[in-house]
C-alpha cells in the first residue's frame, strides 16, 4: 500500500498521499527518534526532515531492494545520525528543556536501532515462523510448551524455530548487522 501511495506523491493528489503516509508512520517514527535522541523537540525535527526527504526522494524507493517501511526507518536512521554529528559538533543544540534527558549515550540509539532491525527481520519470516520465534524467544517458552499451545508436532516446532532463525539471519546480513 505504501509504495503505491509512494508513487502518487508528484501527482495532483500528492499532498493527500503525503499526508496518508504522515498519518501511517509519523508517530511510529517520532517514537523511534525520542527514543534514540531523547529530545522531543529534537525528534519532532527528524520526523518532519524525514517525510521531506520522502517527499524529494520517492523515485529513488525501490521495492525489489526493501520494504517501504525498511526504506522510511533507514531515512529515519540516517536523519537521526545527521543530528547526533551536529549535535556532536555544536552540543549547544543538544540542550533540552523538556523531561528526557538530553545527552543519550551512544549504547541507546544502538539498541534502539537493534530493536528496529530485528522487527524489520522479523517482519520477512513467514507467519508460521514468526510466531515460533516470538514464542520461544520473546515469550521465553520451551519447544515443548509451544508444541503444546499450537497443537504442533514438536519435530515441526524445532525444524520451524531453526528455520526461522536462520531466515532472521540472513536478512539481518542483509541489513548490514552481524547477528
Amino acid at each position: 500500500m505504501s509504495a503505491a501511495i509512494l508513487k502518487t506523491l508528484h501527482a495532483p493528489q500528492g499532498e493527500d498521499a503525503m499526508r496518508t503516509l504522515y498519518r501511517t508512520y509519523g508517530p511510529e517514527l517520532y517514537g523511534f527518534a525520542v527514543n534514540c535522541l531523547r529530545d522531543r523537540q529534537v525528534a519532532e525535527e527528524v520526523v518532519q526532515d524525514v517525510f521531506t526527504r520522502v517527499w524529494r526522494h520517492a523515485d529513488s524507493f525501490d521495492p525489489s531492494r526493501a520494504s517501504f517501511r525498511t526504506w522510511l526507518y533507514g531515512i529515519a536512521r540516517n536523519a537521526i545520525i545527521d543530528v547526533k554529528r551536529r549535535s556532536a559538533v555544536r552540543p549547544a543544540l543538544a540542550a533540552s528543556d523538556t523531561d528526557l534527558d538530553s545527552d543519550p549515550s551512544d549504547d541507546s540509539i544502538e539498541r534502539a536501532l537493534l530493536t528496529w532491525q530485528v522487527s524489520a527481520a522479523l517482519e520477512r519470516l513467514t507467519p508460521e515462523h514468526r510466531q515460533v520465534i516470538r514464542l520461544a524467544h520473546f515469550q521465553g517458552m520451551r519447544l515443548r510448551e509451544i508444541a503444546e499451545l499450537t497443537g504442533l508436532p514438536l519435530g515441526t516446532v524445532k525444524s520451524r524455530v531453526s528455520y526461522a532463525l536462520r531466515g532472521m539471519r540472513l536478512a539481518l546480513e542483509e541489513m548490514g548487522v552481524e547477528p
